[in-house]
């Protein structure tokens, strides 16, 4: 229960208290700045509570935007302020001081909930401020500010501003287009029924593997209703969002959900594809894993160089300039975020490829496609690095050297390593990363594989040796990944085994996970894992090695069997501890993380 404490002169006919209400709060009036004061102290500690001036105008989605939005300990429109727990000491120390400052007299002039909004901000409290747009919230002075202010209400359509900033502000054209005009609606009527995001997103999840059971039957049919249910499937998968934003209902839990479920939807489907080409005998695992491989780099990408600049001033290079004037023409703009292939257009092109034609085909084009849009993105980013002239924070640096994954085996290198650290990170890990999956596939399953490996993990070593705050350290982490990744996709094909490959799947797909799960923690300020994890898992220069060791001195029946093994145990490893944190984060009542940004 929340708790709302109006203050000021009662006015006739006015609409606050049911709106209050309406909004789940229960409410309680108060005579004077010193009753409001005691009804403040009266609230319990784990309630959040919002002080609201009784002459307060506007729309209600303005307070509810104001006061219900769980992800800003304080927040206020006009009129109005609200604390949850995080918040409340600081609005207590608030209320006290103006309470002093006016003697706790009556509030017939001055807004109480201003002063104290006033107060916070001089008391350096960050005071959340939503954005308003054509909504209303004031408090008139007299009666004709008030006759206009409610005009002014009833010219805006209050559900028409809600459903429309329900929508993601920056999006795809597909899901812009094709997707959101219906689904905000979808998202109302799930809010009317009391679903929630979380739930949405589930179902959204099931949906996805239903598909992917679809396409593993190798029938035409099921391809058609495979490519059907995954468009749904991203239906869904705006909704979840569209809802949290119509309804306010943010959580730790729930973006955790949304992001990881993401990923597993469209990596489930692509072993989908993979068994329903098995079935009309066609083998593209390889293609399957090699899409997987590609998209988890290309997100590795976006988020090491997001955080490597996430504390940086403003970009005045000259190709930032030039994507702001590109950006400033409409056409460009969705061109340029189409070529990128987001989850959007890359959804609808795979459900289309997989209705139409052949898995193959649609992996062919999966990958030509996501390997033009890594080299668009790659190559900007790296000229905008090279012409920024800010320098990394020492937060990025740590950021980065989370999302690195070194292992024990490279931290006890870096101690032997000799002379003073060298800005040699990018190249070092580059030089790895061409060493091992270059060797891999030139020898296959050989020592020299297992020789390339350790040339490896002394270059990962020396890569990690100093903070990761170069112009182009950001690259370090996914060519990390595509090391990792690509040696056990090169090392299982040249196995020529049956079951080889898709073990390789479940393994890459294991190790993926807990990659994002790094991503999302740092999202959340929430740190990266635990070193225990870190070292139960091996690192990232560790588990290469050990495949390596592995494909060398194992059979390729017994080399199958061990990557299986060493899958399911990551799995169970890193799953487990991530529901754990995330359950736990939850019920701690932590700050939700909701995307905003670029589509994924």
């Amino acid at each position: 229960m929340s708790t709302a404490i109006l203050t000021g002169q009662p006015v006739p006919g006015s609409s606050i208290e049911a709106d209050l209400r309406s909004l789940g709060f229960d409410v309680r009036t108060a005579t004077d700045a010193a009753d409001a004061e005691t009804l403040l102290a009266g609230v319990p500690g784990d309630q959040r509570v919002a002080v609201v001036d009784t002459r307060f105008v506007g729309h209600r989605h303005a307070l509810r935007l104001g006061l219900t939005d769980p992800r800003f300990p304080l927040a206020a429109v006009p009129g109005a302020v609200t604390a949850q727990p995080a918040g409340r000491q600081a609005l207590t120390r608030a209320m006290a001081r103006e309470n002093s400052a006016s003697g706790g007299t009556a509030l017939a002039v001055d807004s109480l909930a201003d002063r104290l909004v006033t107060a916070l901000d001089a008391d350096g409290g960050e005071v959340h401020r939503p954005e308003l747009g054509s909504l209303v919230a004031a408090v008139p002075a007299d009666p004709q500010a008030r006759n206009e202010a409610r005009q002014a209400v009833g010219a805006v359509d209050d559900e028409a501003v809600r459903l429309k900033s329900a929508v993601k502000a920056r999006d795809g054209f597909f899901t812009t287009f094709c997707i959101s005009p219906y689904s905000r609606y979808l998202a109302r009527w799930c809010a009317r029924r009391g679903l929630t995001p979380n739930q949405v997103t589930t179902a959204s999840l099931i949906t996805a593997l239903v598909a992917a059971g679809c396409a593993a039957t190798g029938t035409r049919g099921g391809y058609i209703a495979a490519g059907l249910l995954l468009l749904f499937s991203f239906v869904l998968d705006c909704t979840d969002g569209q809802l949290a934003r119509y309804s306010l209902q943010y959580s730790t839990l729930g973006a955790w959900l949304d992001a990881t479920f993401d990923r597993a939807k469209e990596y489930a489907y692509y072993a989908g594809l993979a068994l329903g080409a098995a079935r009309g005998g066609d083998d593209v695992w390889a293609l399957a894993l090699g899409a997987m491989v590609l998209q988890t780099c290309r997100h590795v990408v976006d988020f090491s160089f997001n955080e490597a600049n996430a504390d940086s001033t403003a970009n005045t290079s000259p190709t930032a300039a030039l994507s702001g004037k590109l950006d400033s023409v409409g056409w460009t703009v969705w061109v340029r975020r189409m070529i990128v292939l987001p989850i959007g257009e890359r959804w609808a092109m795979i459900a289309v490829l997989t209705a139409a034609t052949t898995p193959r085909i649609t992996f062919y084009v999966l990958l030509v496609g996501c390997g033009f849009a890594a080299t668009y993105t790659t190559a900007g980013r790296v000229l905008r690095s090279l012409t920024r002239k800010a320098r990394r924070t020492d937060r990025a640096a740590r950021a980065l050297a989370d999302l690195a994954d070194s292992g024990p085996s490279a931290g006890l290198l870096v101690r032997f390593l000799p002379g003073e650290a060298r800005p040699t990170a990018t190249l070092s890990a580059a030089v790895g990363a061409v060493l091992v999956t270059l060797g891999a596939w030139l020898w296959g399953p050989s020592w020299w594989v297992v020789l390339m490996a350790g040339a490896y993990v002394l270059l990962s070593a020396e890569a990690v040796a100093r903070p990761l705050n170069g112009a182009l350290d950001w690259l370090v982490p996914p060519l990390f990944r595509a090391a990792e990744y690509g040696t056990v996709l090169i090392l299982a094909a040249k196995a020529d085994v049956n079951g080889a490959l898709p073990a390789a799947f479940g393994l890459v797909a294991a190790v993926a996970y807990h990659h994002y799960d790094t991503v999302y923690r740092i999202r959340g300020n929430a740190g990266a894992p635990p070193a225990w994890l870190v070292r139960a898992v091996g690192g990232q220069e560790g588990r290469t090695l050990l495949v390596a060791v592995l494909a060398a001195v194992l059979t390729a029946g017994q080399f199958t069997v061990a990557l299986t093994v060493l899958a399911v145990a990551i799995a169970l490893v890193v799953i487990a501890e991530s529901i754990r944190f995330w359950v736990a984060a939850h019920r701690a009542g932590a700050p939700s993380v909701h995307d905003e940004g670029e589509p994924a």
